[in-house]
């Protein structure tokens, strides 16, 4: 795991590409004022191995951990992040209260897999990423938005919304030409998936902009501007 330079100030950390891992990467802006860490990683253990890779590029701590959405391979990795503002939408804020409340387990996750089967590929991969749930938590955002926000360094964000999460946000480093997308534009999550779920091109389509070099989703590689419309049918 090492995090690799993208463009300007912003470093991209890749995920498993393995789908049955389930495990998104994670970007780094760098700032002398504060980095912002782009998602948490998927568990307490994958922090710490985002955290071995910072320190092997000299890349720094981050000040602020922005959730592109609330899904657990998003976010489980934010308490192993101290001393970090989280920040994230409302709508994520009000869902992630409700996951905190769930009593996380093996045990629990065995019987919601029995009680809904759906639910075993996404369970079955968070079994396999926490290897303990001592000191382990859910952490809603200490800092919500709801259409757009500015950190003090830079870096935008604005709420998408659409189909995947409800919360899906992307995040923008305009002097570096870097559109993060998280998961916004893809189908819902499997167990909730319908045979026509298909991306949404049509969202991605209205994300493209000139100003933006580079485009960036959670589970694939990085696409340039004209990679990106090639891919949607923008022409």
């Amino acid at each position: 795991m090492r995090f690799h330079h993208l463009a300007g100030r912003v470093w991209l950390c890749p995920g498993d590409p393995d789908p049955a891992a389930v495990q998104a990467s994670v970007a780094l802006v760098v700032d002398e004022r504060g980095s912002v860490l782009v998602d948490a990683g998927q568990s307490p253990a994958h922090a710490r191995e985002i955290r071995a890779a910072l320190r092997e590029a000299g890349l720094p701590e981050p000040r602020w951990l922005v959730y592109t959405h609330h899904h657990w391979d998003h976010v489980w990795g934010a308490c192993a992040w101290p001393e970090v503002e989280i920040v994230g939408h409302v709508t994520g804020a009000e869902l992630l209260r409700a996951e905190a409340a769930r009593p996380w387990s093996h045990r629990y996750l065995r019987e919601q897999v029995r009680a809904n089967p759906r639910l075993a590929p996404s369970f079955r991969a968070r079994a396999f990423a926490v290897d303990s749930w001592d000191g382990f938590a859910v952490l809603p955002p200490t800092r919500t938005f709801t259409d757009s926000d500015e950190l003090p360094v830079g870096v935008l964000l604005r709420h998408v919304g659409g189909r995947h999460a409800p919360d899906s946000t992307v995040v923008l480093v305009p002097d570096s030409g870097v559109m993060l997308l998280g998961d916004s534009f893809y189908p819902p999550p499997a167990h909730l998936r319908e045979p026509d779920d298909v991306p949404d091109l049509a969202l991605v389509r209205r994300l493209l902009d000139d100003d933006y070099e580079w485009y960036v989703s959670s589970h694939a590689e990085p696409m340039t501007l004209a990679q990106a419309r090639a891919e949607v049918g923008a022409g």
